[in-house]
C-alpha cells in the first residue's frame, strides 16, 4: 500500500512547530479559518460523532471551532509537537501522523486541519486513519494544496535564477488535487468526496508573509533544501519581483493558499452502493427527451 519516499525532514516539521507554539497565537489566523470552515462542514452532517480524534491538531484551534456542536462528544487531540499539545486543552497526546497509536475502529469521526502537507507516507497515513475509523466512521480534512503559494515560489526561483544562475526547492511541495480521490479510494475510504477553497491573504510586503510563514512553522522542512545561510539578497530580490508581479491598487501583496477537502467514509454494509451495468430502470433518452441509437446501429466511417 506505501510507496514511501522522504520528502519531508520529520524532525525539522516538530522543531518548527516546538519553535511556534509559544506564539503560535498572533499567526494562527489561516489555520482559524479553515478550523472554522471544517466546523461549518461537520454542521451540515446530521449523525452522532461520541468519540473523534483530530490528527494534528496544534493549540486546539478546531477544538474550539466544534465546540458548539452537541453532535460531537469527546475530542482527543494529537500532534507531533510535545509544546503544541502542551497547549492544546482538553485530551490531548503527542502522535505523529505517519505512525498513528490508535486501536482499530476506535473512532467516530476523524478530522485534520491543516496538517497532512507534511506527510511523507500519505497513502499510508490515509489507511491509518481509515482503519482507526469505526465502521461508517467518518474523515474529514483540510490540507494545502498545488497552488499554495504559487506567487511566492515564482518569485524566488526568479530571484534565484537572476542571482544564482540556478534554483533550489525553497517551498515545500503540495498535494494536487487531481491525486486526492485516488489516494482517498486507495487507502479504502467509501464514498469520498474532494474538493478546494481557494483563501487570498493580503500582505504589506513579502518580508510580512516570511515573518508569518516562520510564526506559524510553516517554513520548509524539505530533505532536499539549501543547508547554507541564504545571503539577504535573495529575499530582498525575491520581495521586489514580488511587488512588481502580484501587489494589487493599494500597494499590498497577495498570497494563495489552495485548501483541499477530502472526505470520506469507513465503509460499511449499510452505505451507498453503485448499481451493476445494466441495472438502470429508467432510459437516459427519455430524460433528456433525444432518440437512443443502440450502439451496433452507429454510424461507422466509409
Amino acid at each position: 500500500m506505501s510507496d514511501q519516499m522522504n520528502v519531508f525532514d520529520r524532525r525539522v516539521v516538530r522543531t518548527h512547530r516546538d519553535r511556534a507554539a509559544p506564539g503560535l497565537a498572533k499567526f494562527d489566523f489561516l489555520f482559524r479559518e479553515v478550523a472554522d470552515r471544517l466546523a461549518d462542514r461537520l454542521l451540515d452532517i446530521s449523525r452522532e460523532f461520541p468519540l473523534a480524534v483530530d490528527i494534528g491538531s496544534h493549540t486546539g484551534m478546531l477544538r474550539d471551532a466544534i465546540s458548539a456542536n452537541s453532535r460531537i462528544g469527546t475530542l482527543l487531540q494529537a500532534d507531533i509537537s510535545e509544546a503544541m499539545v502542551r497547549q492544546a486543552g482538553g485530551p490531548a497526546i503527542v502522535a505523529d501522523e505517519e505512525a498513528l497509536p490508535f486501536a482499530e475502529g476506535r473512532f467516530d469521526l476523524a478530522v485534520s486541519n491543516l496538517s497532512l502537507h507534511w506527510v511523507n507516507d500519505l497513502p499510508g497515513a490515509l489507511l491509518q486513519v481509515r482503519r482507526c475509523l469505526k465502521p461508517d466512521g467518518l474523515f474529514l480534512a483540510a490540507t494545502l494544496g498545488g497552488d499554495t503559494l504559487i506567487e511566492l515560489r515564482e518569485c524566488l526561483m526568479a530571484a534565484e535564477i537572476e542571482l544564482r544562475d540556478g534554483a533550489s526547492p525553497r517551498v515545500s511541495p503540495f498535494l494536487e488535487i487531481r491525486d486526492a480521490g485516488a489516494l482517498m479510494q486507495r487507502a479504502g475510504f467509501a464514498l469520498p468526496v474532494i474538493d478546494t477553497d481557494t483563501i487570498t491573504v493580503t500582505y504589506e510586503n513579502a518580508l510580512k508573509l516570511l515573518a508569518d510563514l516562520r510564526g506559524m512553522g510553516e517554513t520548509s522542512a524539505a530533505v532536499v533544501r539549501p543547508r547554507e545561510f541564504t545571503r539577504k539578497d535573495l529575499f530582498l530580490r525575491m520581495a521586489q519581483l514580488y511587488q512588481e508581479r502580484h501587489a494589487g491598487p493599494d500597494g499590498r501583496i497577495n498570497a494563495t493558499f489552495e485548501v483541499i477537502w477530502l472526505h470520506g467514509w469507513a465503509p460499511h454494509e449499510t452505505q451507498q452502493q453503485p448499481l451493476r451495468p445494466g441495472s438502470a430502470e429508467a432510459r437516459l433518452a427519455d430524460a433528456l427527451d433525444t432518440a437512443e441509437i443502440p450502439v451496433a446501429d452507429k454510424a461507422r466511417p466509409e
